[in-house]
């Protein structure tokens, strides 16, 4: 059994094929970055409540051509009418950001599809922009007979439309593995209009509407044969007995022994069916009290955005409504199943899939979106990494921070800002230094907010380079400067530390280094910086705690 609550820091194709066996995924769900041309920011408020000057560059999903990808694409994919479509696509609509996106696509698509049990869905979660070509790429894929939905879900209640119709909704692709698919039926509540129209009458019972007791199509057994001189063969139909009052009224093992005729007759005799004016069928009354609600439809209306003010929005931009999510894991999925999301972002389907009970693994290629939903999990659930789940790709020695350093210095930089608790990484305006590449605010006491400010180097370090750092401390009116470094401090770097004094606490008069220096490889052991424990600390945005249902007990790690 793979093995689950897992985060996997890097590329998801790379993460796929070396981590995820064949068919040992129950559900996907993935929101890729959508090819619109836009880049992506995690917007955080000062304290004042005002957006920030600076945000954070999540990722950019303009995508460039690469003669390279298409290629290994072409070379590497074993099945080839997906070549033929690429190669189509390509030809067709040319060497653009369109064609680099479903060449993206492509080979992860592939490899979702191995890994997916033969009970197993997959939701695509685009927008219009791309959804017609994915919907292509899909039916290759997975076969066309394996479609099951194009869901539409009104994602803003409107939007200003330059010379067209304003864009309001994404699309969610739903595709199965085979014919033998998980399904559970999941039910939406009534609006005001819905129930006034569907339950119009009203009785000792309460409301009801009243629904046909004959289906269409002519049978030759009990359910065609006359009842009270009606004959439902005469107008092409049958006998459809609503068997869930009978089960009500006699349960559930007297119900199977009893004639279709004979049913009839005690759903009459209690009050059950109401007879119409001479020469029409009768009808048999539907109670809203008996009534699961409206089975879930492919156009979602009733789960509206995260609104700017909502406690559920963390501030990235792309987050879903847990409420979507919770919606398709309870339809395709079963408690203890093993639900992935390999575009996670700040962790919603994540969220959702500990929420229900499911087992789940997860996938992002940046530090940010990680360390993002190590917070979520942590506030929501009181999740801790390493005893309630894993994560793999991110350094966990010295060595391995000087490989991600070599490799990508920024992504380093906000791995290593993910090692000091609540503070966010500081995208510096363009063109601009200031000597700030994290911060993080803390309270304690009532009356005033205190910000610190956090350097990050990778190469070689010096008492210069602090003395410089104690300058933005003073320009930003920091009470605390954080230095990490991969080097350790030399002693002149620490004298230089020393000459920024103390912060004294004002409770219990502590006295705390405002300029402290860490190593990556001490911060890893667990020697964090100095900020006062009463503090409540404010940097990334906490989540709202949620209580899940105790009726199954915690999950293992295989």
């Amino acid at each position: 059994m793979q093995p689950a609550n897992t985060l996997y820091y890097g590329d998801n194709l790379e993460v796929l094929r070396k981590h995820i066996g064949d068919e040992s995924i129950d559900l996907i769900y993935l929101d890729p970055p959508f090819n619109s041309n836009r880049d992506y920011n995690l917007l955080f408020k000062e304290q004042s409540g005002e957006p920030a000057q600076a945000q954070i560059k999540a990722f950019t999903d303009t995508w460039q051509w690469s003669e390279r990808a298409y290629q290994e694409f072409i070379e590497t994919c074993p099945r080839p009418a997906l070549v033929e479509l690429v190669n189509g696509f390509v030809r067709t609509l040319g060497r653009n950001e369109l064609t680099a996106y479903l060449v993206m696509m492509a080979p992860r698509l592939l490899e979702l599809h191995r890994v997916l049990k033969p009970t197993g869905s997959l939701y695509l979660h685009c927008d219009p922009t791309a959804s017609h070509y994915l919907k292509v790429m899909l039916d290759v894929i997975f076969g066309a007979r394996n479609f099951r939905n194009e869901i539409v879900w009104k994602r803003i209640s409107a939007h200003s439309g330059a010379k067209r119709w304003g864009p309001v909704h994404d699309i969610l692709l739903f595709c199965t593995k085979s014919d033998s698919y998980t399904w559970n039926p999941v039910y939406t509540g009534y609006t005001d209009e819905q129930l006034l129209k569907r339950f119009p009458y009203l009785d000792e019972r309460g409301r009801y509407g009243l629904r046909d007791l004959t289906g269409s199509g002519v049978r030759t057994g009990e359910s065609g044969q006359a009842w009270r001189g009606i004959n439902p063969t005469s107008i092409g139909r049958h006998w459809a007995v609503p068997n869930h009052y009978i089960e009500i009224l006699v349960g559930t093992e007297r119900a199977r022994q009893m004639s279709v005729q004979e049913k009839l007759d005690l759903l009459d005799a209690e009050g059950y069916i109401a007879w119409p004016q001479k020469g029409r069928m009768p009808k048999y009354k539907f109670y809203l009290s008996t009534s699961d609600g409206l089975v879930i439809q492919d156009v979602v209306l009733d789960i509206p955005p995260i609104s700017p003010t909502a406690k559920e929005r963390l501030g990235y931009p792309t987050q879903k409504p847990l409420a979507l999510l919770e919606r398709i894991i309870q339809a395709s999925s079963n408690e203890g199943d093993l639900v992935m999301d390999p575009f996670c972002g700040c962790g919603t389907a994540i969220v959702a899939a500990h929420k229900l009970h499911r087992r789940w693994i997860g996938i992002d290629i940046t530090h940010l979106a990680i360390a993002l939903i190590k917070y979520r999990l942590s506030d929501m659930f009181d999740l801790k990494e390493g005893k309630d789940y894993r994560v793999i790709g991110e350094p966990t020695t010295e060595a391995e921070a000087r490989a991600l350093a070599q490799q990508d210095r920024d992504e380093f930089q906000k791995w290593a800002i993910g090692l000091v608790p609540r503070a966010r990484p500081f995208q510096q305006k363009k063109g601009a230094d200031t000597g700030i590449d994290g911060i993080l605010y803390f309270q304690d006491d009532p009356k005033e907010v205190k910000k610190v400010v956090i350097q990050v180097k990778s190469g070689k370090v010096s008492a210069e380079q602090v003395r410089e750092f104690r300058g933005v401390m003073e320009r930003e009116k920091a009470t605390l400067g954080l230095f990490i470094t991969l080097g350790p401090p030399t002693a002149p770097m620490r004298q230089e530390a020393a000459q920024a004094g103390f912060y004294t606490t004002p409770l219990g008069n502590l006295c705390i280094p405002r300029l402290q220096i860490r190593t990556v490889d001490e911060l890893l052991k667990g020697k964090g910086f100095e900020i006062p424990s009463a503090a409540l600390l404010k940097g990334v945005a906490q989540a709202q705690r949620i209580e899940r249902d105790p009726g199954q007990q915690a999950m293992e790690w295989e």
